[in-house]
């Protein structure tokens, strides 16, 4: 697999039908949220989908609300939250080849943007190995959720 064949896409209405059918294996949905229950944005949040072979095989958002501030000090960070890689495409790098694309994609879509937060499931091993094989940092801080014990994560964005 190459990175020309996964992409990220700022949200169009027509991958709506296939983030509609987003499914997630029953061990995965506790961690987070499936794509339709986050379409309903408010100002300062983006909706970003992981394409494979134009079609939708992720999804996230990535924050600039004034839930950033609950993790960081840095005013030119974003928060991304509720990575999904629908099922059907699991186990394939998808979701990797996305999050090394995601330096590019800020830069170009959010200038001012320099570092990406985000926290996970200390339970969530999968997550965070591959958080940390595209580049995030483990901040060292933990902070609680409502599934416990959560890992703050940092990417740098260089300009």
């Amino acid at each position: 697999m190459s990175d020309k064949i996964v992409s990220l896409e700022n949200f169009e209405e027509e991958y709506l039908e296939q983030l509609l059918d987003f499914q997630l294996p029953d061990d995965q949905i506790k961690f987070s949220a499936l794509p339709g229950e986050l379409l309903n944005t408010s100002k300062g949040q983006y909706k970003i989908v992981i394409t494979y072979e134009n079609n939708a095989a992720g999804f996230f958002l990535l924050n600039s609300t004034r839930r950033v501030k609950d993790y960081s000090e840095n005013p030119k960070a974003m928060l991304l939250t509720a990575l999904t890689i629908d099922s059907q495409y699991q186990g394939k790098g998808i979701a990797k080849y996305g999050m090394l694309s995601l330096p590019k994609f800020v830069k170009e879509n959010f200038p001012l943007c320099n570092e990406i937060i985000l926290v996970v499931n200390c339970e969530n091993i999968p997550a965070q190995s591959l958080y940390k094989k595209t580049g995030f940092n483990d901040s060292n801080k933990r902070f609680y959720g409502p599934l416990g014990k959560q890992v703050l994560m940092s990417l740098p964005i260089k300009a």
